[in-house]
């Protein structure tokens, strides 16, 4: 790990030896031994996103290093949930989200990281991938469209592309935002409930809901094989939305505050300037 990792419930996943069931989607401490402790989070989320706010400005001005922040989860998990409270007050000119849905005709036709690479952050810039390059070893992997030999192929194509990102001043924090099946079948009901959130739901997740084991075993395996000290994978308990962007919050600052990001040195002198 480059920096010290706050207390937070998020896990660091380390080894082959990683379980993601062993992770509970409920943990909320150290910040609160009960959900209903989450209102003592508040005054922490908007400090927070204060720091996050000047360091993004720092970052912008100094122009030589970038951080990628790579969402992941089933559906229902909380993406763009977690985008929308990780970025309340920075600056849009220095930030950059992207979506990755099913691959176009053209992307299809190159290689299966021709697209993201296109979309990796400039220097100054915050860039999230909303869903990302692994895709290409989960829903692939689990509906069977590559094999073994492939899949773990990926993997490796994956881990020399985010160090060909890092050899290129790009910071890297890899997000898993986990839910239980429970949760997921309370988010998507309310979706059919509430006829303004009607927009959100798609038929086609309860196709892939029947596949929950198989996608579950295919997280597991992608952070296994690509977490590292240098590209971290974090396994986020996010049943509670509140403990689950408080956590992504204290990550994303911690690495900030880690990489220390300079302005550049003004070539005139400041003094000697006069405003008439």
């Amino acid at each position: 790990m480059k920096f010290k990792l706050p207390k937070t419930p998020a896990v660091y996943v380390k080894g082959k030896s990683f379980r993601l069931a062993d992770v509970d989607p409920d943990d909320t401490k150290p910040f609160a031994h009960h959900p209903d402790d989450r209102d003592e989070a508040t005054p922490r989320l908007l400090a927070l996103r204060q720091r996050l706010s000047e360091l993004q400005e720092l970052l912008y001005a100094e122009h030589k290093r970038s951080l990628l922040i790579v969402l992941q989860a089933m559906d229902t998990g909380g993406k763009d949930g977690a985008i929308e409270n990780l970025l309340t007050g920075v600056n849009p000119a220095g930030v950059l989200v992207a979506s990755f849905k099913a691959p176009s005709k053209e992307e299809l036709d190159h290689d299966f990281l021709w697209r993201i690479h296109a979309q990796a952050p400039k220097h100054g810039h915050i860039t999230v991938f909303n869903r990302s390059h692994y895709e290409d070893v989960l829903i692939t992997r689990v509906h069977g469209l590559i094999d073994e030999k492939t899949c773990k192929q990926h993997y490796e194509d994956i881990n020399n592309f985010e160090q060909l990102l890092m050899n290129s001043g790009t910071r890297i924090l890899k997000f898993f935002l986990h839910i239980s099946k429970d949760e997921q079948a309370k988010r998507l009901q309310a979706r059919l409930d509430d006829p303004a959130k009607n927009w959100k739901f798609d038929p086609n997740d309860l196709k892939e809901r029947a596949y929950w084991d198989d996608y579950q075993d295919a997280y597991e395996a992608a952070m296994r094989h690509c977490s590292s000290g240098d590209a971290p994978w974090f396994v986020i308990p996010a049943n509670e939305k509140w403990a689950r962007d408080l956590a992504i919050s204290e990550i994303v600052v911690a690495a900030l505050e880690d990489m220390d990001p300079q302005p550049p040195k003004p070539d005139f002198d400041p003094k000697a300037q006069v405003i008439e």
